[in-house]
């Protein structure tokens, strides 16, 4: 198949190559030349602006967007919306969130455009490893997509498969799935991502139990000097807590156990508000999730003022003073 890509960042870039390595052809886009250049020198065909990729797509179109989401993915489909035409497809492969993808897709239906919304997993090892999809929008486009999707997900690789799936969807053994109408792709993706914080949050806690061990505030006979790198190393093998970002995290604390390179200050990109904020909406309790969004906040000194306030309260009440290394 042809498809337009616009944003040849970490994952767009990538993502036209794989495309390319299977024989699909690619007309690209980035408001920087120099990554135009670079999938152009792959076998992709390049183009200065929206119009000139649009010119150069076979009908009907498609065209993923694979920018950061907000203001500049927002942007972008509208100017797609008024430069492609009835039975053209927009694809968003981004973050963005499910509401803003049912508003666009009925906005575009209106013009006779489909609207597909990807939540697309993999990162910097999607172009060799492939990209677990989550896909919303009409049913029969998406099955007009299937072979760039199919070309983009992992595959069944070596995953054991599950059993008792007889006589359902083959596609999510195949690593994407089909979820539903617009908005749900991104649905799934944005509560994908809020488990993520999760778990990674419950790794980095474990972690730091584990390090702080051989701390001198506990009784001597108290203290272990573990090897967090090993430790990571053997939970990766048999273990029921081994994940891919536990082999992640073996692979940087075996580089370097103390993460010198790292200060700590952790963001969020929006997926675990969202999926908090989901939660409340449906009534539905999101304690570990919530907390581990918390954790960020603290993480970039956006707790300091309320510890602040909890220092002064103690000092009024009870005369307690601030110890420098309070534990």
């Amino acid at each position: 198949m042809q498809l337009g890509v616009i944003g040849l960042g970490r994952m767009g870039g990538n993502i036209s190559l794989r495309l390319m390595r299977a024989g699909h052809k690619t007309v690209v886009y980035d408001r920087s030349s120099d990554a135009v250049r670079r999938l152009t020198g792959e076998g992709a065909a390049g183009a200065g602006d929206l119009q000139a990729l649009v010119a150069q797509l076979e009908k009907p179109r498609a065209v993923w967007v694979m920018l950061p989401s907000g203001h500049i993915t927002e942007s972008t489909i509208e100017d797609l919306g008024t430069l492609m035409e009835a039975g053209d497809i927009i694809i968003d492969g981004g973050n963005s969130f499910y509401k803003d993808d049912i508003r666009r897709a009925k906005t575009l239906r209106e013009k006779g455009i489909h609207y597909v919304d990807v939540g697309t997993s993999g990162g910097v090892w999607g172009l060799e490893r492939g990209y677990c999809m989550m896909i919303g929008g009409p049913s029969d486009i998406v099955d007009h997509l299937d072979p760039i999707l199919r070309t983009l997900a992992p595959g069944m690789g070596t995953v054991e498969r599950t059993t008792e799936r007889h006589n359902r969807d083959p596609r999510p053994e195949q690593g994407y799935m089909y979820c539903g109408p617009a908005g749900s792709g991104h649905f799934v993706k944005m509560v994908h991502n809020g488990i993520e914080y999760g778990m990674m949050q419950a790794y980095a806690e474990g972690f730091d139990v584990l390090k702080t061990k051989s701390s001198e505030s506990l009784p001597e006979d108290q203290r272990f000097s573990i090897d967090v790198a090993d430790v990571a190393e053997v939970w990766r093998r048999g273990s029921v807590v081994a994940s891919w970002l536990l082999d992640l995290t073996a692979s940087s604390l075996a580089a370097d156990p103390a993460l010198s390179k790292f200060g700590g200050r952790v963001s969020d990109s929006g997926e675990g508000r969202w999926t908090i904020k989901a939660g409340i909406d449906e009534g539905v309790p999101t304690p570990v999730l919530t907390a581990s969004l918390y954790s960020r906040f603290s993480s970039r000194g956006e707790a300091d003022y309320s510890n602040k306030v909890l220092s002064a309260m103690r000092f009024a009440f009870g005369g307690h003073l601030e110890k420098p290394h309070d534990k």
